[in-house]
């Protein structure tokens, strides 16, 4: 094994050929074997690779004639499933995708697509998005998707748009941008990573060969498909071996057992607050579990605690690759070997380049900390509109990740830390900056930091500061509230804390790695008391014993406040997974920051069940990410 300090990992040559576009990719594996299964779903006929093809054309012919030209950039907000992956390879083997998460509220979706200069988005015909109102605000032609959901898995027509196919094939090129995602800067807003041709059928090519996938093995995709571990991760990665994913609506831990019992994979991919959803229910399915055929289990985009990797080894029996990606090197970065992790370790250079350097961008030696710099055919050649020079994105030809590591003499990478004061939130970065930009806003905050604090179970969430105006008044439940109607679910702290001044540098930049301690000295050494106020309905007393289970706790009133009794966002989606399953209503996830009692979650479920003919359940959302 090598003692470098700049390492890498030879892939193995793949079995099947190695290509520069993603059209191409496909269509190998078509001539290969047309008749394989490409994508399956829930509910769905299977979508061969030849019927891939000719649905990724016919995208390509549908916008083609609507006036889309080479490297214009088509937004997609659809729902997780086959459509949106299939939509995604339509776009990107022509044009550039732009995919938006579907959570995103309508000034987020509109500053998206500012962001990415999109020419149209495409959603689902009929369906009423925040996407869909940012684009008519902004002027951007929307485009219907219609699924034919009685046919393959993933097709689907344009709305008032003959499907014809282009009349050759598009001249794509490795070099042209395919791809374009959002990632959150520290002080400015979001950057946006342009990404190649050539730069995601490498990272599918690494990931493919460092999982040691073949035709014979088959994903199920439960990450976000606007999310590049969701679509590099598990489905390029299983269209370059000409493998087979299922494209799942999500991840809906009711439904994961099913699903592993339905479609047999031999792999899934996914979040480290994910796993412990399985793991947790594991115990409960003994028998699937005893039928599977899975041969590894994969995380990545946050750090996987020995503790949840030795807990799905053992609900499993089969090994654990933890991996190490970031949007910036088209995913994938390091892997974990199967079969040989080490404690602590996101594993080896996977494909790309791997050096510990200093701030002039020289390697360091092995067992010594330092920044983590990265280069090879995956990693973007530097983010839209911003200089490479200077050093803030590139040093000595490296790219700096940000992210503070070393290496020990075998070449297996140890993060230790980050430069950079995001929020990485299971893998979703979150931008201080727009969470303190949605908090200003309100007429009682005259000032704001936000920050990442510790999750047992996401690796960091959400918190901030806040400084009100002399003779402002306003609750942290208020300030959750107001928050929630300006930002994604996800982005919304979960606790806020009230503070007579923010540290500041001398230049006036907050100093947010100081706030967690300063505001940890001054929290309270015990939990609120709750005011044990009893149910006074039988509704109430439903959903009271389904707080006590899930906060392990009998000591709930009515109307004490769900984030004050120790709650979280994991919690918070078992709760409503279990109110779904006893009283047949999906209740939104905004009750918890609009009103997180007992009183305001029954309030919610009485409400929808007046609202519909009997009960029913309700169409599923694409959870929020």
């Amino acid at each position: 094994m090598t003692s470098s300090s700049a390492v890498r990992n030879e892939n193995a040559v793949s079995a099947v050929a190695v290509q520069n576009s993603l059209r191409a990719l496909v269509a190998d594996r078509a001539a290969r074997r047309p008749d394989a299964i490409a994508i399956a779903a829930p509910g769905r006929t299977p979508l061969a690779y030849r019927q891939l093809l000719a649905q990724i054309d016919a995208v390509v012919g549908a916008l083609d004639a609507r006036g889309i030209r080479a490297q214009d950039r088509v937004a997609i907000a659809l729902a997780n499933g086959p459509e949106m992956a299939v939509a995604f390879l339509g776009v990107a083997s022509a044009f550039c995708c732009a995919p938006l998460n579907p959570a995103y509220r309508a000034s987020e979706a509109a500053a998206h697509l500012r962001r990415t200069s999109a020419r149209a988005l495409i959603v689902e015909s009929g369906v009423e998005t925040a996407a869909r109102t940012a684009a008519e605000s902004l002027g951007i032609p929307i485009i219907g998707l219609q699924p034919q959901r009685t046919s393959e898995a993933g097709a689907f027509d344009f709305e008032g748009s003959e499907h014809e196919h282009p009349t050759k094939i598009p001249n794509t090129r490795a070099d042209d941008v395919a791809l374009v995602l959002q990632t959150s800067g520290t002080t400015s807003e979001p950057k946006i990573v342009p990404l190649t041709q050539r730069n995601l059928c490498a990272s599918a090519r690494n990931v493919s060969a460092a999982l040691a996938l073949t035709e014979n093995d088959r994903c199920l995709g439960v990450m976000p498909l606007f999310h590049v571990h969701g679509l590099v991760g598990a489905l390029l990665s299983s269209l370059d071996a000409g493998a087979s994913i299922v494209c799942a609506p999500g991840f809906y831990a009711t439904e994961f057992f099913d699903w592993l019992d339905e479609f047999r994979p031999t792999w899934y991919t996914a979040v480290p607050s994910i796993h412990q959803a399985i793991v947790a229910r594991a115990p409960q399915h003994r028998d699937i579990i005893g039928r599977a055929r899975l041969r590894f289990v994969r995380s990545c985009s946050s750090a996987l605690s020995p503790a949840t990797g030795a807990a799905l080894e053992d609900a499993f029996g089969v090994p654990v690759v933890d991996a190490y990606g970031m949007t910036e090197a088209a995913h994938q970065i390091a892997s974990t070997p199967l079969g040989g992790r080490k404690a602590g370790s996101v594993g080896v250079a996977a494909g790309v380049e791997i050096a510990i350097i200093d701030g002039a961008g020289s390697p360091l030696p092995a067992r010594t900390q330092g920044e983590i710099g990265i280069r090879g055919p995956s990693v973007m050649r530097g983010y839209e509109g911003m200089p490479k020079e200077g050093g803030e994105t590139f040093a000595g030809g490296w790219l700096r990740t940000g992210d503070l590591g070393q290496l020990d003499d075998d070449g297996y990478l140890f993060i230790t830390g980050r430069l950079k004061e995001i929020i990485n939130r299971a893998g979703t970065k979150i931008s201080p900056v727009e969470v303190e930009e949605a908090l200003l806003l309100h007429p009682a905050v005259k000032d704001a930091a936000a920050f990442a604090i510790p999750h047992r179970d996401l690796g960091e969430e959400p918190a901030a500061a806040v400084v009100l105006h002399a003779g402002a008044s306003a609750t942290e439940r208020e300030l959750r509230a107001f928050a929630a109607q300006r930002l994604a679910d996800f982005k919304v702290p979960r606790r806020i804390s009230l503070v007579e001044e923010i540290p500041r540098t001398a230049t006036g930049k907050p100093r947010r790695a100081m706030l967690p301690e300063a505001l940890g000295r001054e929290a309270p050494t015990e939990a609120p008391a709750s005011t044990h106020a009893p149910p006074t309905s039988a509704m109430e007393a439903i959903v009271t014993d389904i707080w006590r289970q899930a906060l392990k706790t009998e000591a709930i009133g009515v109307d004490d406040d769900f984030f004050e009794l120790g709650g979280d966002s994991i919690l918070a989606a078992r709760i409503l997974a279990r109110v779904r399953q006893t009283t047949n209503v999906e209740v939104s996830f905004l009750v918890f920051l609009e009103e997180p009692t007992v009183t305001g979650m029954t309030k919610a479920i009485e409400t929808e069940q007046t609202a519909s003919v009997g009960p029913r359940r309700r169409a599923r959302k694409t959870p929020r990410s």
